[in-house]
């Protein structure tokens, strides 16, 4: 019988290894969605990419109403205390020109506390309902906040521009993607692909400038030689 090579399981076992030395990075969000799309959109980062979830932490901050910058401020200092881990947090949500920016910071509990997205969705096109193509400008907006434990922040932002649609579709991504019109493209957020997304979203946009910081303090702690 040919012997089976042990090579492929030494390489796993050493990448392994190698993934585990690394310092943790901490993504304080509960939502499985946005903590996997925010690990796809920071690559290849000198950190090993933890989850509240892989960390056992159930606890919850209540957000404010003030900003995208200061949400992701609160959260993620809480988390980096909670877990001596350095964090990264967001807040992201839609403004929208004709509702005065609404609803912003609020666009998760928009339409009622526990709302579904579709709900979310269909209460926004509600507020909108008389209003026309040529004024339903808007915005996606992400806030990332990185936190020591210790207390210190560095912040970044990203944004990307549409259009509310006049009714939702696509079937991919979360929250208003269905209803987010990107001219450009002729389609709605949901209608692209992961590849697409990742181009030109609000979080891919701030995800970019949050990967050169974390880049740049992992060079800063590393030991001396390494």
């Amino acid at each position: 019988m040919q012997a089976v090579s042990a090579a492929p399981a030494a390489a796993r076992v050493q990448a392994s290894t190698l993934i585990s030395s690394l310092p943790k990075l901490l993504l304080a969000t509960h939502n499985r969605g946005k903590a996997t799309e925010l690990s796809d959109l920071l690559g290849n980062i000198p950190f090993q990419v933890v989850t509240l979830a892989d960390l056992g932490i159930a606890d919850d901050v209540e957000e404010g109403v003030a900003s995208f910058e200061e949400n992701a401020r609160l959260k993620a200092r809480h988390y980096a205390r909670l877990s001596g881990e350095l964090t990264l947090a967001d807040d992201s949500g839609l403004e929208v020109d004709a509702l005065g920016g609404e609803p912003g910071p609020l666009s998760k509990r928009y339409a009622g506390e526990n709302a579904s997205d579709d709900e979310r969705n269909r209460f926004l096109l509600s507020k909108l309902e008389n209003v026309p193509w040529e004024r339903r400008r808007a915005a996606f907006r992400c806030a990332l906040a990185i936190a020591w434990p210790e207390g210190q922040v560095e912040e970044v932002q990203g944004e990307c521009r549409g259009i509310i649609a006049f009714e939702p579709k696509g079937d991919h991504g979360f929250g208003y993607d269905p209803v987010f019109y990107i001219p450009e493209l002729g389609k709605t957020m949901a209608e692209l692909i992961l590849d697409e997304k990742n181009r030109l979203s609000h979080r891919a946009r701030a995800a970019e400038k949050a990967r050169e910081v974390l880049e740049r303090i992992a060079r800063e702690t590393a030991p001396k030689g390494v």
